[in-house]
């Protein structure tokens, strides 16, 4: 059998690879825009709050399971097959929810779609770190996050058309075109190569060696680069296996607990910052604000344009920057701004007993125009914060910091925390805005504050390093981070010595050292 020809680009892997991101960003918005309109609440007879997280949650709540899954199917698959997985799910859920009859197929729906993205959340960001060099790794993961921007934004507009039209074509229409990227990705999986760390767990080296070199060097296996990569990658497997388990108990090991710890509360962090819960439903925080009907609409669709743009910095210079300063500067300013939305709905707000205009969400309310306008603008503020920082580290960051034998299980394990956090974010938020009104904001300003603190005291630097360094990084003289002093790269080092060894001794010392390489 003639074997496919491969993508070699790493930016178009990645794209390709991020679509994942965009499918979660469209399951995001082709929700939080429907849920306003008169023929989702006609249809299915105005869901209060309660029964209304139930179903926004649903989504969150198949990803737990899928991110389990993934954890298995990651191992023993690899990555990229696990993703084409999801897509084949991704389809069957969307079709049902396209065909929805009533509350309980939406629900299933969004479960089978919700399990599809629990995979492709976990494994497509693993695939990317795996196959990136250290000095592209934050950018090229940062896409992640700008794709979910990006599935955000289009699939609002579309919605936002759409709920121009009359009777259930508002909302099955919407539903059915988010198969179209899932499509896209099905067919273009079989040409982008596997992971290369997975290829070399699995003892086929040649493979491993094969896309190292098609995607670094141009196809030159005896390109320094490629050399020292694989020493790197064989010597972490030979001391990863003398540890003779690859179980769920290794992630409590003391030499993993640290880091395990670190991804898990990364993806907690971002999730409690309240941005997530904040765009599912945007809408009702707007009208809260003294805004209805399109006003709401177009001014929440404002925040997803932000959202777009201001990723983009993270895709330029997120290999410059310091994660630990990002993700710190990130949570100070979402801080500030959330506790600044809190006090000017506090003092400018009052009570709306059983609800606005039927809504019982909504029972507190700002007419002051001046106010209105000032939530507002904190509100961009904050997703202006968001974006650069937590939320692209909030993918790059968990990814790169865990050892090849078990970071299948621990990244499954974080993003299903990831899940959990939404889950339990989705279903809450709106009985919250209900219940305790404005005092959520200083909920989430309080979480903000408390991830400040935990990654300065315990987040490693990573920034620049190799996925094999990171045992150097975290077994070092001291868990907590604010001690520790960055140390140059040691693969850069590793390639100059390579580089020096092969033009001092010519092709005789690269046959020697490529036959070490391909050594079973």
């Amino acid at each position: 059998m003639a074997k496919l020809p491969q993508i070699t680009n790493l930016y178009m892997i990645t794209g390709l690879a991020t679509i994942g991101g965009l499918i979660q960003g469209f399951d995001v918005s082709s929700l939080s825009a429907i849920i306003g309109t008169r023929q989702y609440k006609k249809y299915f007879n105005s869901p209060n709050s309660v029964k209304q997280g139930g179903i926004t949650a649903s989504m969150a709540g198949g990803s737990l399971f899928g991110c389990l899954f993934a954890s298995w199917s990651g191992d023993r698959f690899g990555r990229r097959d696990s993703m084409f997985i999801a897509c084949l799910l991704w389809l069957v859920g969307s079709t049902l929810m396209c065909a929805v009859q009533n509350t309980a197929m939406l629900i299933v729906s969004r479960i089978i779609n919700g399990f599809a993205v629990g995979i492709l959340t976990s494994q497509g960001p693993v695939l990317i770190a795996e196959l990136s060099l250290p000095r592209l790794r934050g950018r090229l993961i940062s896409i992640q996050q700008w794709m979910i921007t990006w599935g955000i934004l289009i699939m609002y507009y579309v919605t936002y058309g759409t709920s121009f039209l009359h009777g259930t074509a508002s909302f099955r229409l919407p539903w059915g075109l988010q198969m179209i990227p899932a499509i896209v990705l099905l067919c273009c999986l079989p040409f982008i190569p596997r992971s290369p760390r997975w290829l070399a767990a699995k003892d086929r080296w040649d493979e491993a060696t094969e896309v190292l070199a098609s995607v670094h060097a141009h196809g030159n296996k005896q390109d320094p680069l490629v050399i020292a990569e694989t020493r790197e990658i064989r010597e972490q497997i030979a001391l990863e296996r003398d540890y003779g388990s690859t179980s769920w108990l290794e992630l409590l090991k003391p030499r993993n607990i640290i880091r395990v710890h670190c991804a898990i509360f990364t993806h907690l962090w971002s999730q409690y910052s309240g941005t997530n819960a904040i765009l599912y439903f945007i809408v009702d925080l707007f009208e809260a604000a003294g805004y209805s009907g399109n006003d709401a609409l177009l001014s929440a669709s404002i925040q997803y344009v932000i959202n777009v743009v201001m990723t983009l910095p993270a895709l330029l210079w997120m290999d410059r920057w310091p994660r630990r300063h990002l993700m710190m500067s990130g949570s100070f300013l979402m801080a500030v701004f959330l506790f600044a939305q809190a006090g000017i709905m506090a003092t400018n707000g009052h009570a709306v007993p059983g609800g606005l205009n039927g809504v019982s969400s909504i029972t507190w309310v700002v007419d002051y125009p001046p106010a209105s306008k000032a939530i507002i603008a904190c509100s961009y503020l904050f997703i202006a914060s968001y974006s650069p920082t937590w939320g692209p580290v909030g993918w790059i960051y968990p990814t790169e910091i865990v050892p090849l034998y078990i970071r299948s299980k621990t990244i499954s394990l974080a993003t299903l925390f990831n899940w959990l956090a939404n889950f339990s974010l989705t279903f809450f938020t709106l009985p919250g805005f209900q219940h305790i009104q404005w005092r959520l904001y200083c909920i989430f300003g309080t979480f903000c504050l408390c991830a400040l603190i935990h990654v300065f005291l315990l987040f490693q630097e990573t920034r620049g390093k190799s996925l094999e360094e990171m045992d150097d990084i975290f077994n070092n003289e001291s868990i907590w981070a604010f001690r520790v002093k960055e140390k140059p790269s040691r693969l850069d080092v590793e390639i100059e010595e390579a580089k020096r060894a092969l033009e001092s001794s010519g092709d005789e010392t690269i046959v020697k050292a490529m036959d070490e390489l391909e050594e079973p």
